[in-house]
């Protein structure tokens, strides 16, 4: 069966919605801070459908997903935004749009997962603890996962208010490194790049 587009897993994620957090997530939007800003005409009294095009137009494609996953969060949607991210990371997989982000499981470990295929914890699971601890040059590694839509502004500058880089880093796993495996091997390939000591000493226990 072909992947669904974007737009069509947004607007069945948003057409599962109650009236009553349609109504949440329609006000949710355009009180967002980021821009691009959504004004109240656009969306209010709107249905799914035309809330999903305007997802669509103001943040494309590729940006309307977290941004709607962060919405669905915030409004305790939570059951509705992992199957949104799921859906996504499939739908990006099978398009071949973002390799690096979905590879195939496997022994080579070049995506996070251990040796033994998918249901090996994933190396950022696994090393949770010794990864809050000890990842100190956690800035780059902030500035690439908002570059790459892994976090977004709101919670990028809610981490870097942290004081410490424990704090930062608890923060980082309790929300963004929670939505998906997808974020999981992206901040496991920027973790290669910027703590590549750190990765080394753990992969080798």
């Amino acid at each position: 069966m072909a992947p669904k587009s974007v737009k069509k897993l947004l607007a069945d994620t948003l057409e599962d919605l109650t009236e009553q957090n349609l109504d949440k997530f329609r006000h949710r939007l355009v009180n967002r801070q980021e821009e691009p800003r959504v004004r109240l005409n656009r969306v209010e009294g709107k249905n799914f459908l035309v809330l999903t095009d305007v997802l669509v137009s103001t943040f494309t494609e590729k940006g309307a997903v977290p941004v709607a996953e962060e919405i669905l969060r915030e409004i305790d949607c939570n059951q509705e935004a992992e199957r949104l991210v799921e859906e996504y990371a499939k739908q990006s997989s099978n398009s071949g749009s973002r390799d690096d982000a979905k590879a195939s499981c496997g022994a080579t470990g070049g995506n996070g997962k251990a040796e033994g295929g998918c249901s090996e914890k994933h190396f950022v699971d696994k090393h949770k603890l010794e990864l809050i601890n000890r990842v100190s040059n956690i800035e780059p590694i902030l500035d690439e996962l908002l570059e790459k839509k892994v976090i977004l502004e709101e919670a990028y500058a809610k981490i870097r208010a942290l004081s410490t880089s424990q704090e930062k880093m608890r923060e980082l796993f309790s929300t963004s490194l929670r939505a998906s495996e997808t974020c999981k091997d992206i901040f496991y390939e920027i973790l290669k790049k910027n703590e590549a000591y750190l990765v080394d000493d753990l992969q080798g226990k």
